[in-house]
């Protein structure tokens, strides 16, 4: 990556070709309707009961400690991005006794779990992976595999000294606040009860297993495991990259075609006897364009401030307000041509009406490049034709990739296209799908992570603040807080996700970074003015909540899209959905925003007692 503002491309263009826009909506419209389901989110299993042991570590064996009875000044749940953040910021402000509780078996959160063959980030490394200016850290490609990210997440762990008082495979029961001793009671399934001056909770939504609710799902003899959980004793090979050597006389399927499936099914396609994929909606692939980082080009833009600058510039141009891209991804690129849009626009034909019909026609020519993509890589033109993606590209997780489509140009590759339906059953062979039966001999879960799930079933607990309130009960009607950060009647806790913040789902880690700091800058100050507890006031969580309702809401996964986690499988979330929102003059204005409020000193809704 010498040159960082040239990425090459394999997209054939399209623009200036005329775009039949009554048409292209239509058929957008019926692919989304033959694949809504009144079932919703229900129709995935949670993983537990009979069906736990999709959920065992196949990756470290737990190790017996005895329960923890201490006290900690802040404890934190999740080993992921958001705890290794917050906890490093913690450690830079002198708050050494910080316990990270994960019930992996060490660091990485999503990270840990997903070491299927080709894991990698499909943001730029030089803005996902956290802490790399501080840590000295070069990430050797544009999009880093998952070992090095993996490995990012244990060399935060390791110069923090946050492993001390972690404590791996471990899940939290239940968190109580103690009114008469200002302090919060921690209760796991490891038999510990130790207590914490301050909290805080990193349970995102990439870290419980979903199934899909197939019938006949138990009855296969055959062997079956998640993508979470790969099984590399059944395939060979391991997560660094090595083949997958005991699959050469298997038959194999596949269910899923969405992000894991678009990485790891180019290695299924070279090393299985037989591949079958089985796809309800196709991805849309774009071009990756994956390149390793010259040592040489980094050393000359890495100078102090380097990640940052990069971190901003990437949020500028998500908003399409910087002059300059330093990343030059597909992410980017999108904004760069609703930009260019508006730059042929007159002044006072900038209504919020003519900005839509910007983005939307930029959007139209993206996805038909991407359809043309799939029609000059793929050989089998009824395949190609059943991989294209008909709706928007933020209608689904935009998904990237050099050698995803070309897989299926693999001898012994086959694409078991459901037609929007799904699988119909599992057998004790195979799977059926229009009538036909495919035997196979292991089938692979491509089937993701619980999202849209309420927060204290993702977590497993459900918090109880002040006078016993609970979470669930506190965001009955929706989430309610400051920053996506404080929340009202649950004192000396913090949040860490992007929700009611920056709402940035492009990068995530930015949003987490950027709490992490303000968590650290929070609880600093209390510490130095002797005060024992920190919480927003109501007003001006309700201050902060009605900012929010004051823009245009989420720019992804709407109602007419066609079904996904972005939109709630095409159900209408109900009511509280509205509150899932933004600052509404975007992330790169809520990052400036949170940088002076934690900056002034005056903590601006918090009350410190």
């Amino acid at each position: 990556m010498a040159d960082n503002a040239k990425t090459p491309t394999d997209a054939p263009p399209v623009a200036g070709r005329q775009i039949d826009k009554p048409a292209l909506l239509a058929k957008y419209q019926a692919e989304r309707d033959k694949r809504l389901r009144p079932d919703g989110n229900a129709q995935y299993l949670r993983v537990s009961g009979h069906l736990a042991h999709y959920l065992e570590d196949p990756y470290t064996p737990r190790v017996e400690r005895a329960p923890k009875t201490d006290h900690v000044t802040f404890a934190f749940v999740g080993g992921g991005f958001a705890g290794l953040v917050t906890g490093a910021r913690l450690v830079e402000a002198g708050v050494k006794d910080v316990r990270i509780i994960e019930k992996a078996g060490d660091f990485g959160g999503t990270w840990y779990w997903n070491r299927y063959p080709g894991a990698q980030c499909d943001t730029a490394s030089m803005v996902y992976m956290p802490l790399l200016e501080e840590t000295g850290h070069r990430p050797s490609e544009k999009y880093a595999h998952a070992p090095e990210i993996l490995e990012q997440c244990r060399r935060i762990g390791r110069q923090f000294g946050l492993y001390e008082n972690a404590v791996f495979h471990t899940e939290v029961e239940s968190i109580v606040w103690d009114e008469a001793e200002a302090r919060w009671v921690i209760c796991t399934n490891r038999g510990d009860r130790f207590t914490a001056s301050y909290i805080g909770l990193g349970t995102g939504p990439l870290h419980v297993p979903k199934l899909p609710g197939i019938s006949g799902i138990e009855s296969f003899k055959g062997h079956s495991f998640h993508t979470s959980r790969w099984d590399y004793d059944y395939t060979g090979g391991d997560p660094g990259g090595a083949p997958l050597a005991k699959l050469a006389d298997k038959r194999v399927a596949i269910i899923g075609t969405g992000a894991t499936a678009v990485q790891c099914v180019p290695h299924l396609a070279k090393a299985c006897g037989e591949l079958y994929v089985f796809q309800r909606t196709p991805s849309s692939v774009d071009v990756r364009a994956n390149v390793p980082i010259d040592a040489d080009w980094f050393a000359s833009i890495a100078t102090p401030g380097w990640q940052q600058r990069w971190l901003e510039n990437f949020t500028a141009n998500q908003g399409g307000f910087a002059e300059e891209d330093l990343v030059q991804d597909g992410w980017t690129d999108l904004s760069r041509r609703v930009r260019a849009k508006l730059q042929q626009m007159p002044h006072d034909r900038r209504s919020p009406k003519d900005l839509w019909a910007a983005f939307e026609d930029a959007d139209f020519e993206k996805m038909e490049e991407i359809r043309a993509r799939v029609d000059s890589i793929v050989q089998d033109r009824e395949t190609a034709q059943k991989l294209k993606a008909w709706y928007r590209q933020l209608c689904k997780r935009p998904c990237f990739h050099d050698s995803y489509l070309q897989a299926f140009n693999t001898p012994g590759a086959h694409l078991v296209d459901t037609d929007g339906q799904g699988v119909e059953r599992i057998t004790e062979k195979g799977l059926v799908v229009g009538g036909r039966e495919y035997e196979v001999d292991c089938i692979i879960y491509a089937s993701g992570f619980e999202v849209g799930t309420s927060y204290e079933r993702r977590s497993g607990f459900d918090l109880v603040g002040r006078d016993g309130l609970r979470l669930s009960e506190a965001w009955a009607e929706g989430m309610q807080s400051k920053h996506g950060i404080h929340v009202h009647g649950f004192p000396n806790a913090f949040f860490v996700q992007p929700t009611q913040g920056a709402n940035l789902i492009s990068n995530v880690p930015h949003n987490l970074t950027e709490a992490g700091r303000t968590i650290a800058t929070v609880i600093r100050h209390a510490l130095d003015n002797g005060a024992k507890e920190v919480e927003v006031t109501k007003e001006a969580q309700d201050e902060w909540v009605a900012l929010l309702l004051t823009g245009m809401g989420r720019m992804i996964g709407s109602p007419d899209c066609t079904p996904g986690y972005y939109n709630n499988e095409g159900q209408d979330p109900g009511p509280a959905a509205r509150l899932n929102v933004g600052y509404p003059a975007g992330a790169a204005a809520y990052f400036r925003y949170l940088d002076g409020w934690r900056n002034d000193g005056k903590f601006e809704g918090l009350a410190f007692r």
